[in-house]
């Protein structure tokens, strides 16, 4: 079986792209096998940025094809934040709750009709000192005015998807993962994977 290294240590996120590539003959790692690591700098100026540096450090590191996803939301409201701040908007500890509080309060009094969103999703897959490729994923959405479901992690539960009148975190998994910005991204890059996986 072959090995796919996920350059993540969010294991939510590594169950969501397993689920997304759905190959029974490719094996996914994430950082947490790899204790000798440190966490690699998100310094880069876009989501491209962040994703290319993780996969090559990583696929250096580890001598191992990686794949590196680097995505977040971008508000129009807020000049597309919290974008590649994302995961740490209200703080280095990376709590999705307080992330989705600050979002929310921001927002307290900008009506429906301005709430416009996008996850955006960018991967990059690497073999040690070589990219192979970058693909993205956009999907469009609005900001609820209060968190609604249990499924999915992040901002999904504020992330709200007018048609299917509900928030990400309302929709299963399976649909979830057809629609997602994550899966838009993937999908442009699976061919590459499956080839690994052969």
């Amino acid at each position: 079986m072959n090995k796919i290294v996920l350059a993540t240590r969010n294991l939510n996120k590594k169950k969501e792209i397993e689920r997304i590539v759905d190959l029974k003959n490719v094996h996914f790692l994430s950082l947490f096998d790899y204790p000798q690591l440190d966490d690699i700098k998100e310094d880069g100026k876009d989501f491209e940025e962040n994703a290319v540096k993780k996969a090559l450090t990583a696929a250096d590191f580890t001598q191992n094809v990686v794949l590196a996803d680097d995505s977040g939301l971008e508000v129009d409201a807020l000049n597309g934040q919290p974008g590649i701040y994302s995961a740490r908007f209200a703080g280095e500890n990376k709590n999705d709750k307080a992330n989705i509080e600050k979002l929310l309060e921001l927002l307290r009094n900008v009506p429906w009709e301005s709430r416009r969103a996008k996850f955006r999703c960018v991967i990059a897959l690497a073999e040690p000192r070589k990219l192979l490729k970058t693909t993205e994923g956009i999907c469009e959405g609005i900001i609820s005015f209060e968190p609604r479901g249990n499924f999915g992690f992040g901002y999904d539960p504020v992330f709200f998807l007018p048609s299917y009148d509900k928030t990400f975190a309302e929709l299963s998994s399976q649909i979830k993962n057809q629609i997602s910005h994550r899966a838009k991204a993937i999908e442009k890059i699976k061919k590459i994977i499956v080839k690994f996986g052969a």
